[in-house]
């Protein structure tokens, strides 16, 4: 059995056990995956474990079913290739009431949330794209920190380096915020999270 499908029944029932609680204890004994699932879930995030491909296309079935979503906006080829294997109508063109799917840059694993540049929301900002996400992602793209994340970046994009980097924090849209730090975030996203499992 995989490192994630253990880990998935256990922080499931942890997430439930911690619900309406503001701390998160015992982080220290968490690998950096471990972690990530913890901190997103808890923040409101949709976590989709997925062992290989085809479990990727048939819980993006599920979520596009779920949801009453016939139409996908994406603007990444791979994405567009992934949609069009499940048969799934795409657009480029920005619709409020359409789900965005695309990559990530990478996972954050301190803090839960996921970080983007302009390789995957093009000329857009986050705020301008709909409110809901699903994003496709590796667990090898998990990183411990920002720090990490953004020198991955710089490391991938030597010559081509992104003109937007930015994050999603929280999944809950509406949230009323009382970190100080957070104030003015308007990034908040509704999020499904389809990450397989390649390490």
């Amino acid at each position: 059995m995989s490192f994630f499908n253990k880990f998935f029944k256990n922080i499931v029932k942890t997430s439930q056990k911690e619900e309406g609680k503001q701390a998160i204890d015992q982080d220290g004994d968490l690998s950096i995956d471990e972690l990530f699932v913890k901190k997103f879930i808890h923040k409101g995030g949709k976590f989709l474990y997925c062992s290989d491909a085809e479990e990727v296309k048939k819980n993006l079935v599920q979520v596009l079913q779920e949801n009453q979503w016939n139409n996908v906006i994406t603007f990444s080829d791979k994405i567009n290739d992934l949609l069009t294997l499940i048969k799934s109508a795409k657009t480029t063109k920005i619709i409020p009431s359409l789900p965005f799917m695309t990559e990530c840059e990478c996972l954050i694993a301190h803090d839960g949330s996921l970080m983007f540049s302009s390789k995957q929301l093009k000329d857009k900002k986050l705020k301008d794209l709909p409110s809901n996400f699903i994003v496709y992602a590796k667990t090898s793209q998990i990183v411990k920190d920002s720090r990490d994340g953004i020198s991955g970046i710089r490391n991938r994009s030597e010559k081509n380096s992104p003109t937007i980097i930015s994050s999603i924090k929280d999944f809950i849209i509406n949230k009323t915020e009382t970190d100080f730090m957070s104030y003015g975030n308007t990034n908040s996203k509704t999020l499904y999270l389809l990450l397989l499992e390649d390490l």
